[in-house]
């Protein structure tokens, strides 16, 4: 009896070391650890059952050789086997797996190729980080924990956007996101493709688009404080993608499962398609310039904003449709993807409600007011993408005025414009800024590379979100996205740098069940996955380690109050300029910071080693977060 014990005793201590090496984002619905582990080596054989089954075999192979230099096969049998179901299995649906991990071999089965890719992610994350090296990494042993997966999507739609108007990134570069992003199971790559600042793919029935509107002057530092362009100033800083570039993008996403949603910002947002033919706004007016990142509309307090240049789509000009259906025809034949994105935020109206041909269509179609000019724009632009076989989606601006019959929304500025879409039967997308914009901070702004965003949205606000509000029904929300607005990113290693780990926890979101969210495990999985990331050469915020720094005034004392986002993190602080570290005061109650010219500086440690940045913030800087100074 106490041998049987034993032994069960044993079993559980191995099942519960292996469950501690599965740390798969995003989390998988079932995952049963098993005794044992699977090890791959230079005459393992990578099968497919099915021809249809193929192409993930050859990925899969060319990834394993990679890093461990080996030259793995595939063909129709191998210790690693691939296979379509004979009959599929209900529970997985199109894009679920069942993966099999036991000492003897490895295998995926599921419905649909893009389940065996989605499985296929999954192997490659039980394997050693070093797995994700883009060149050979010699070790003794490769292998990966035995386990049973059974795994698929919440949500159907699991989106990242891609802005690329502000900072032009090149085919290349988008390739590599595309690729990153797949790693996590996202499978819809949102690309923000025209704006004030850019217009980036190629309308050969408007060849001005690129030729004016795919350039602008060149200028360093920081967005939004650079001069207006020059009235005779070349326009050097150029970038677009040809139609050829397009195709090639849409089927590398589409070998990894991945579609792409095209958008073209309109009304608003439209300078560099008006700098490119300056009739198609209200004003008609010739010096307007693809903007460089310089300020051209004032913001007020309220949420309101006046514009100072005409960057509106004149909505009353019968060729700003046939325009439009230039630009979408060509679009539409391009991306396969059913639906286009037609922006429709942050419009201003302020030229149409003095335009003369704007207030005599008002009155014609019986328009109360611009927001009804903008929705009859929009219910236009509807027709012109249906008859192009396509459909509506836009952000949630396009419910003022009355949304168009069978548009989506995309809901950026809160739930709010998502649960009313919803509650009016209208397919919702949910991508909230004050969750899942992963171009806003992520961190002390002392410390972030970019210092002056309007808003801060840390890992665990983003990990904390749910797509589904309180009594809407859940059919009517495809998923989600997380968004990356690229004013302040003007790189790929940026890029990265925003996107990781935020995106990681929205993979967990649109993809593992609600009831498996569980902060400190996250924590415990990213971790290995900033390994990964080290392999990879992948650039990634640690912002969620560093301390949060708060201040208040009490009874005429400034008082400082640390906490940190992760459990278990000591910190460190001192008063003296001085560094903090392990053999400084730790921090244990709020400090009251004393006059003069005084500096907090303060850095985290977990298990003795520092693992957060040292931030350190002046008396003055204090006093502004305590609401004394601005």
């Amino acid at each position: 009896m106490r041998a049987i014990f034993l032994f069960i005793l044993l079993t559980c201590a191995l099942a519960t070391l292996s469950a501690q090496n599965i740390a798969i984002i995003p989390q998988p619905v079932s995952v049963q650890p098993l005794k044992g582990k699977f090890a791959l080596s230079s005459q393992t054989a990578i099968g497919y059952s099915q021809d249809a089954a193929k192409p993930v075999a050859d990925m899969l192979a060319t990834k394993l050789n990679t890093a461990t230099g080996y030259r793995l096969k595939t063909q129709r049998r191998g210790q690693i086997q691939l296979s379509l179901n004979a009959q599929p299995n209900s529970t997985l649906g199109k894009e679920g797996y069942i993966l099999d991990v036991t000492p003897q071999g490895v295998k995926i089965s599921a419905n649909e190729p893009a389940g065996l890719f989605y499985g296929m992610q999954s192997l490659l994350q039980l394997f050693p980080a070093a797995i994700e090296s883009k060149t050979a990494v010699k070790k003794s042993a490769w292998s990966a924990p035995a386990v049973r997966i059974t795994d698929y999507p919440r949500f159907g739609w699991r989106g990242v956007m891609l802005d690329v108007s502000r900072h032009f990134f090149s085919k290349e570069d988008v390739k590599r996101y595309i690729d990153e992003m797949a790693l996590y199971k996202y499978n819809v790559f949102h690309w923000h493709l025209t704006d004030d600042n850019g217009w980036r793919i190629e309308i050969k029935s408007l060849p001005k688009l690129t030729q004016t509107g795919a350039c602008r002057v060149q200028r360093y530092g920081k967005w939004g404080q650079f001069e207006a362009p020059g009235i005779d100033e070349p326009a050097t800083d150029c970038g677009f993608y040809t139609q050829d570039d397009i195709r090639e993008i849409v089927a590398y996403a589409a070998e990894r499962y991945m579609t792409i949603l095209p958008e073209v910002d309109v009304p608003g947002h439209s300078m560099a398609a008006i700098a490119s033919y300056p009739e198609l706004c209200c004003t008609k007016d010739t010096s307007i310039r693809v903007n460089p990142g310089s300020t051209f509309a004032e913001w007020y307090d309220d949420g309101t904003f006046k514009m100072l240049v005409d960057n509106s789509l004149n909505p009353s000009d019968e060729g700003v449709y046939t325009f439009l259906g230039k630009v979408f025809s060509e679009i539409a034949a391009l991306f396969p993807n059913p639906y286009i994105h037609v922006g429709g935020d942050e419009c201003y109206h302020g030229y149409w409600e003095k335009d003369a041909g704007c207030l005599a269509l008002m009155e014609k179609e019986g328009l109360k007011n611009s927001h009804e000019l903008q929705s009859y724009f929009l219910k236009r632009v509807e027709k012109i993408l249906q008859a192009n076989g396509k459909k509506m989606i836009g952000w949630d601006e396009i419910l003022e005025g009355g949304l168009a019959p069978e548009a989506s929304v995309m809901s950026w500025r809160g739930l709010e414009g998502g649960i009313e879409a919803a509650k009016l039967g209208h397919n919702v997308v949910m991508s909230p800024n004050d969750y899942v914009y992963i171009d806003l901070l992520q961190g002390d702004p002392i410390v972030e590379p970019d210092q002056t965003s309007y808003k801060r949205v840390r890992l665990q606000k983003t990990y904390s979100f749910e797509p589904v509000p309180e009594g809407i029904d859940p059919k009517y929300i495809l998923g989600g996205q997380a968004n990356l607005w690229t004013e302040k990113v003007p790189t790929i290693r940026q890029a990265e740098y925003m996107s990781f780990p935020r995106a990681w926890a929205t993979a967990d979101i649109y993809w593992s069940p609600k009831s498996a969210k569980n902060w400190p495990a996250f924590i415990s999985r990213m971790e290995k996955h900033m390994e990964r990331a080290d392999f990879a050469g992948r650039n990634y915020a640690r912002s969620a380690f560093d301390a949060i720094v708060t201040a208040s005034l009490e009874e005429g004392k400034l008082m400082a109050q640390v906490t940190t986002e992760i459990d278990g993190l000591d910190v460190y602080y001192t008063l003296n300029e001085t560094l903090p570290d392990a053999y400084t005061p730790r921090y244990s109650q709020p400090l009251e910071i004393p006059e003069g010219p005084v500096t907090l500086k303060v850095v985290t440690y977990r298990n003795g080693r520092p693992v957060g940045k040292m931030i350190a913030l002046p008396r003055e800087e204090l006093l502004r977060r305590a609401g004394q100074k601005k």
